[in-house]
C-alpha cells in the first residue's frame, strides 16, 4: 500500500500544531509560560545552521527572538535580520545569558562550544535548544546531564528526526514485532559534494573574536577556512561521524532502547581532502552492543551518493527502511509480514532534505510546547549524550587505529 501526504496537507498540520501552543495552559512548580505569554528567545552562534532554525522559530506563535550573539560581526548582522527589530546584540554569549528578559536560548555554535554553552544557559535559568552533536568528547556527558537535571531545565537536542511523524509511525511498526528479531542495523550518509577546496573567503580577521571562537581549543593563528569549515577539524568538530552519523544512530538508539556501544571498529581515508581537512572524507564503522545482541554498521562519504541518508533495521521477518521522506517495510522471503510503505512529498530515495515534512519546525514546536508544559522533549540531553558517544567511540577507533572498547 502506498500513501502520500501533499504539501498543503502537511503545512496545514504543522500550522495547527504550532497554533495549538497558544491554547494549552499548564500548572508547574518550575518557571514556565502560560499559553497567552510570549517567550523571548536568544540565539547563540547565529551562523548558517542557526539562522535556518531562526527562520522557523520566528513563525511559531507566541515566540519572539529578542537577542543574538556571535563572535563574527557578519553572522551577528545576518542573525539580527531574523530577530525582532529591537533585538539586542552580544559578542559574548554570557552577556546574553545575563539578560533577565530572555526565557530560553537556541545554540547553533561549533561543536566544542555546545556543552559549555548549554551548562551556562541551564545555570542562568534558561531552557535550551542545542544543535547536535551535543558533546565534543565522551567526558562531557555527565556534566551536561547534571546541568539539565539540577537546574530543572527543558533541553532539546537538535536531532529533529525524533519529531518527524512518519519516523514516529515507523517506530510503532518496529515495536509491533512484525520485523521479527533484529540483530543488525545499517545506516549511511553518503554525498557527492566537493567540500575541501580552499578558496579565498575574504574574511577580515578584525571582524572575528578568534579567541572567543577557540574557547577551550588549543591556541592557534586565525584561519578563515577552519573558521568556516570547523566540522572537519578535531579541535572544533568530529567529521562525518559526529556531524552526520549521529542522526541515524540516535534513531537506532530510540527504536531499540540502546545505550553506548561497547565496541567500535572504524576506518577512514582522505581520498580528496588530504592536506585540507583533518578528518576523513570517507569513513566506515561497525559497532557492537553485546548486551542487546546488536550490530550497527555506518558508512559515510563525500565522493559518492549511493544509499544517501538512510537507516535499515534488518529483522528476521522483514527490513524497515527509513529516510527523511519515507519508510518501507520489505518482507523477507516466505515471510508472513506484509509489504508496506509511506512516501511523503517529492524527493529521491535517501535524500538528505525533503520539501516536507519540516522536521526542524516540528522539533522546535515540540521544544516550545515542552518549555510551556515542562514535559520531557522528544530528544532530551540523555539521548543527545548517547548518540554523540557512539560517534566518539567510532572516532576513537579511527584515530587510534585499533578497535575501541568502552572503558568502565
Amino acid at each position: 500500500m502506498s500513501r502520500s501526504l501533499d504539501r498543503r496537507q502537511f503545512l496545514s498540520t504543522s500550522s495547527a500544531a504550532a497554533a495549538g501552543l497558544l491554547t494549552a495552559g499548564f500548572t508547574s512548580t518550575t518557571r514556565g509560560f502560560f499559553a497567552n505569554e510570549t517567550m523571548n528567545i536568544g540565539c547563540i552562534g547565529t551562523g548558517g545552521r542557526c539562522r535556518r532554525l531562526m527562520q522557523d522559530l520566528r513563525n511559531i506563535p507566541g515566540v519572539k527572538i529578542t537577542a543574538v550573539s556571535d563572535v563574527w560581526d557578519v553572522s551577528m548582522a545576518e542573525g539580527k535580520k531574523l530577530a525582532q527589530p529591537d533585538a539586542k546584540e552580544f559578542k559574548d554569549y554570557r552577556e546574553l545569558l545575563d539578560q533577565k528578559d530572555i526565557d530560553a536560548v537556541v545554540i547553533g555554535s561549533p561543536d566544542h562550544w555546545h556543552v559549555p554553552m548549554t551548562i551556562d544557559a541551564c545555570a542562568a535559568g534558561k531552557d535550551v535548544y542545542v544543535e547536535k552533536p551535543l558533546t565534543h568528547d565522551l567526558s562531557e556527558g555527565e556534566a551536561v546531564i547534571r546541568a539539565q537535571n539540577d537546574h530543572k531545565r527543558i533541553v532539546q537536542v537538535g536531532t529533529q528526526q525524533r519529531s518527524m511523524p512518519h519516523i514516529q509511525e515507523a517506530y510503532q511498526i518496529l515495536k509491533s514485532g512484525q520485523l521479527g528479531e533484529i540483530h543488525k542495523v545499517h545506516c549511511s550518509w553518503n554525498r557527492n559534494s566537493v567540500r575541501w577546496k580552499r578558496t579565498p573567503l575574504g574574511i577580515d580577521p578584525a571582524s572575528v573574536d578568534w579567541k572567543k571562537f577557540l574557547g577551550n581549543a588549543k591556541a592557534q593563528e586565525f584561519d578563515e577556512y577552519k573558521f568556516r569549515n570547523w566540522r572537519w577539524f578535531w579541535d572544533f568538530g568530529g567529521g562525518i561521524f559526529t556531524d552526520l552519523m549521529v542522526h541515524w544512530i540516535d534513531v537506532a538508539h530510540w527504536f531499540l532502547d540502546l545505550k553506548t556501544p561497547q565496541v567500535a571498529a572504524s576506518i577512514g581515508d582522505q581520498f580528496y581532502s588530504e592536506g585540507v581537512w583533518e578528518t576523513p572524507d570517507s569513513v566506515q564503522t561497525i559497532m557492537r552492543y553485546p548486551d542487546t545482541q546488536m550490530q550497527i554498521y555506518f558508512e559515510g562519504t563525500f565522493i559518492n551518493a549511493r544509499n544517501a541518508a538512510m537507516i535499515e533495521f534488518m529483522g528476521s521477518a522483514a527490513t524497515l527502511y527509513i529516510d527523511r521522506g519515507r519508510y518501507e517495510v520489505i518482507p523477507e522471503r516466505k515471510s508472513k509480514t506484509a509489504a508496506s510503505e509511506k512516501i511523503i512529498g517529492e524527493g529521491p530515495r535517501g535524500a538528505d532534505f525533503y520539501d516536507q515534512p519540516n522536521g526542524e519546525m516540528l522539533h522546535l514546536v515540540n521544544w516550545i510546547e515542552c518549555c510551556r508544559s515542562r514535559k520531557t522533549p522528544n530528544c532530551p540531553v540523555e539521548a543527545g549524550v548517547l548518540a554523540a558517544s557512539s560517534a566518539h567511540m567510532a572516532n576513537r577507533s579511527l584515530r587510534e587505529g585499533q578497535i575501541a572498547k568502552l572503558k568502565g
